[in-house]
């Protein structure tokens, strides 16, 4: 029962990492930009769901739908109104990484900001689903398996599509050449741009599904930016079937610390990994070494 009731919990924290971790893969994977606001956007979707859910009687997953178009426009506004001038400006892509780190690094600041005003600093949470299900005699709650159902499935489907489409074929073009992409036929610019507001979808959806099981607040964006980070390094940069794989494993890692050790060390052990993928992988897990 222990085994069941820690492989839920692991497929759950590792789905929506994944889903966090693939916006962030694709936004520097492709649009070079370092997002350091990422996980800022992902807790005012959560701030936004639990609006919804409170104060309007919206049901969650109808906020979810009405989320995911919303973070795709938001992020192609801010990448077109806040980000297009420096990438227009920067010699190469090296300098874009450095300015976007600085600009994205100042977004944080105005999107927490705008969210502490609104909501304070305190915790929120509502409930949906908290009854448990029996699932092969463990109990789990019923919200948990809904959002990690959900997570995997989206995670699935943007795979997929990359993989498939003509639009995931322009895109891993992107990633792995930009310098050539023109030449069959891809705007980069506008490219980029599809990728950074798909991405910022990819977040803001894993912003509603985490309100549907966790307490949130203003401050805890910056904790999820990190770990989407440290997944985009172990999954290879660029790589969303890595970024798959490696937030499973997070997951996995972080539900045995924690229920095995001390729920304190969780992190902890996030960086642990990550050191060790810098010193003995600099290129990811699943990732591929550069000649």
């Amino acid at each position: 029962m222990l085994a069941i009731e820690l492989t839920m919990t692991a497929l759950t924290l590792g789905g929506l990492y994944a889903l966090i971790a693939m916006g962030l893969t694709l936004q520097y994977g492709v649009a070079r930009i370092m997002n350091l606001s990422h996980g800022e956007f992902m807790v005012g979707a959560a701030f936004l769901a639990y609006w919804l859910v409170t104060s309007q009687g919206v049901h969650p997953l109808f906020a979810l739908a009405i989320a995911l178009p919303v973070g795709f426009v938001l992020q192609w506004l801010v990448y077109q109104i806040l980000l297009t001038p420096l990438v227009k400006r920067s010699p190469s892509a090296a300098a874009l990484e450095v300015d976007s780190i600085l600009a994205t690094f100042g977004i944080l600041f105005v999107v927490q900001g705008i969210i502490l005003v609104l909501f304070g600093g305190e915790y929120y949470s509502y409930g949906f689903l908290a009854s448990p299900v029996n699932v092969l005699g463990a109990a789990v709650a019923a919200n948990r398996l809904l959002a990690a159902g959900f997570a995997i499935v989206i995670g699935l489907l943007v795979y997929f599509v990359l993989v498939r489409s003509r639009w995931g074929a322009a895109l891993r073009a992107m990633a792995n050449a930009p310098q050539f992409a023109h030449l069959v036929g891809i705007n980069p610019r506008a490219m980029a741009a599809f990728a950074f507001a798909l991405g910022g979808a990819l977040v803001v959806g894993a912003g509603v599904l985490i309100s549907m099981f966790l307490s949130f607040s203003a401050s805890m964006g910056v904790a999820f930016t990190m770990k989407a980070l440290v997944i985009v390094i172990m999954g290879g940069v660029g790589n969303v079937l890595g970024c798959l794989l490696a937030g499973m494993l997070l997951g996995i890692v972080e539900t045995l610390v924690s229920r095995f050790i001390d729920p304190g060390l969780t992190m902890a052990a996030t960086f642990t990994i990550f050191l060790l993928v810098l010193l003995l992988r600099p290129q990811g897990i699943f990732g591929r070494a550069t000649r």
